[in-house]
């Protein structure tokens, strides 16, 4: 057995409100934003970009006050956006350690890894959180990661007040790293900062540097752990995290969208996170269902699923511009939902003589205009039903098949058969009951071979009852023309129909 010890990197992102809207606002990203809360008129700042900070805004503003500042761009709190911003840095977060503790509040993100035993996988702790920040930013969000031996020395780095990326506290030196940082790093009650401060105590060494037993004696065993986490030795009960792996994106827009094209440029935005965090797994998109809230509570949702799981975001966006073309909601939308189920991509080696297949995204897109014009239902591969009925078959999606059949007998021949839908009727001549002449499409066919009859039947439980009898005819006209057809007698109408012809 080999025993690690303890190691924890420490991810957390300030201004969480802000960059949960901005990650899929890219544009919006450089200037001054701030987010408000509330129902109008007692809206307030609860988050804000570093441009607005600098500008003077700060957090508490209200609405009022925030419309003095011409080059405010002021945006609404999503929680819902929140939500799932804080999934995907949880799901990116497991891909470098098993062991996740959520510690985030209402205005930040902060997560904590237990890295023990990772060095051989992802090399030393600085290059792990480097790695880690570089997956992060890629998702759109800006962070810092702390590496500590102590859980609670690693929080508070990550908290300081110093501009930072990464940084890497050296096993023992947990207490000198912490000594400069302000009491504010520390999760304190307000009694307890009032207290501090009256003693004049603003630092985590300061407070370090006090007695612990007269500590205790004024503010029992909270002052005794404040003590420890300001040393750097405070212990802790690691609970683990398990983030759930979906890929989904929500996003409620600013203002409502009537036009195609501009919901096309959000859905790219979100399309572009689904494949990405896809990606990092070795996963391939193999469906997308978007979501559409609408104006008067109504949604309207569609799904695309492509004849083979793929990343490739602009037949993606493609797809789903002619699925939404087709079927157009019938309001404006308010908010957009977007989830994809993931598949395993294939690669398929053609032999050296084998025929070249058909491009599967030129398949799909053009499977998605036939449909627009056609409609969905009849689009597809034909199966057949379980029934005797001539014209028992359903319509099934189309698929490719990734992986080779079994190896069968090889069919026989058989002639190929031209449906006539609908059919045609004709008048037959009958002779010793078998048909010795018959009347299609203005001639006059003469009967060289008959085969026949097959009779059938079914459905005799329903309204719809049915019974007939097949012929498959080879005539000849007079212009020696020859013809080969399938031709059925329905008995309870007493009806001749030419369904189709054979090649």
């Amino acid at each position: 057995m080999i025993q690690h010890s303890e190691i924890y990197a420490c991810l957390y992102a300030k201004e969480f409100p802000a960059q949960a809207l901005l990650r899929l606002r890219p544009e919006l990203r450089n200037r001054a934003c701030v987010i408000m809360q509330g129902e109008p008129p007692l809206q307030e700042v609860c988050s804000l970009t570093r441009k607005a900070r600098s500008l003077g805004m700060a957090r508490g503003m209200t609405r009022v006050e925030v419309d003095t500042f011409t080059e405010a761009t002021m945006l609404q709190r999503s929680l819902k956006e929140e939500t799932t911003a804080k999934g995907v840095l949880l799901e990116c977060a497991g891909g470098y350690s098993p062991r996740i503790e959520d510690s985030s509040d209402d205005r930040s993100f902060l997560c904590v890894l237990d890295i023990a035993g990772t060095t051989r996988l992802f090399g030393p702790p600085e290059a792990l959180a480097r790695s880690l920040l570089t997956c992060v930013g890629a998702l759109g969000v800006t962070a810092c990661v702390a590496v500590s031996s102590n859980f609670h020395a690693a929080i508070a780095v990550a908290k300081g007040p110093l501009p930072l990326s990464v940084r890497v506290i050296p096993r023992g030196e947990e207490s000198t790293a912490l000594a400069a940082l302000p009491l504010a790093v520390l999760d304190m009650t307000e009694e307890q900062t009032e207290i501090f401060a009256l003693w004049g105590i603003s630092t985590l060494g300061m407070l370090a540097a006090l007695p612990e037993k007269e500590l205790i004696s004024r503010l029992g065993q909270a002052g005794r752990r404040l003590r420890q986490a300001a040393r750097g030795e405070m212990p802790h009960l690691f609970q683990p995290a398990e983030p759930e792996f979906a890929l989904l994106e929500r996003m409620e827009l600013d203002s409502p969208i009537e036009l195609l094209d501009a919901l096309m440029f959000v859905v790219n935005t979100m399309l572009e996170q689904i494949i990405l965090r896809a990606s990092a797994r070795m996963l391939a998109l193999a469906s997308v269902s978007m979501t559409l809230a609408l104006e008067g509570d109504a949604t309207h949702a569609r799904t695309v699923r492509p004849a083979l799981p793929t990343n490739d975001r602009q037949l993606w966006l493609k797809l789903l511009h002619l699925d939404l073309e087709s079927h157009p909601p019938q309001a404006a939308i308010l908010d957009v939902e977007l989830n994809a189920e993931p598949g395993s991509t294939h690669q398929v080696q053609l032999g050296l003589f084998s025929p070249q297949l058909p491009e599967p995204s030129r398949l799909d897109v053009t499977l998605a205009r036939i449909r627009a014009i056609v409609g969905d239902e009849n689009v597809g591969r034909a199966v057949l039903t379980d029934t005797h009925r001539f014209d028992g078959f359903r319509m099934e999606p189309f698929r490719i098949c990734s992986e080779e059949s079994p190896e069968t007998s090889s069919p026989p021949l058989r002639p190929a058969m031209r449906r006539l839908r609908p059919a045609e009727r004709v008048s037959i001549t009958l002779q010793d009951k078998r048909p010795k002449t018959f009347t299609f499409r203005e001639g006059c066919y003469f009967v060289e071979r008959a085969y026949g009859p097959w009779l059938t039947g079914g459905d005799w439980w329903t309204a719809t009852l049915w019974r007939c009898e097949q012929w498959d005819l080879a005539a000849r006209a007079h212009d020696d023309t020859t013809l080969c057809a399938c031709v059925i007698h329905d008995l309870l109408c007493d009806q001749w129909q030419l369904v189709g012809l054979y090649d």
